[in-house]
């Protein structure tokens, strides 16, 4: 899996996951991706998309809950794993925590899924669609 951690979320997730699953799977922050870590979702979103094979971590419910961003979410073919409200408040390492969990079934959910936006739940280990 290749799996953007985008700037709603510190780089150092993405550092900390692309140590624990590389070879087999491809993690890095936005502004290491693209080089700055101001970018306009129109930017990043249809960058990655014309690449293909990407997901996307975030904290950013907007993304996935209002338009025009949604929409071009879902054109460019990414599969969005969204932190639950419940998630945003916690600390970093045990967000971390919950990623390292659900881990397998985020890779396979993207393996399966064409595209789409999910949320990350607190509990639980069903990733609920956002915004259809």
């Amino acid at each position: 899996m290749k799996l953007l951690v985008d700037h709603n979320l510190p780089p150092r997730l993405a550092q900390a996951l692309h140590i624990i699953f590389e070879p087999e799977h491809e993690i890095v922050a936005l502004g290491k991706k693209f080089g700055r870590h101001n970018l306009k979702d129109e930017e990043w979103i249809p960058a990655l998309g014309k690449e293909g094979g990407w997901a996307v971590l975030s904290a950013d419910m907007n993304i996935a809950k209002k338009r025009p961003s949604r929409d071009l979410f879902i054109r460019a073919g990414l599969v969005g794993f969204f932190f639950s409200p419940a998630m945003q408040k916690w600390p970093l390492h045990r967000q971390t925590a919950r990623v390292l969990t659900l881990w397998p079934q985020m890779a396979s959910h993207v393996r399966t899924t064409a595209n789409g936006a999910f949320e990350v739940p607190a509990s639980g280990s069903k990733f609920r669609s956002i915004g259809r």
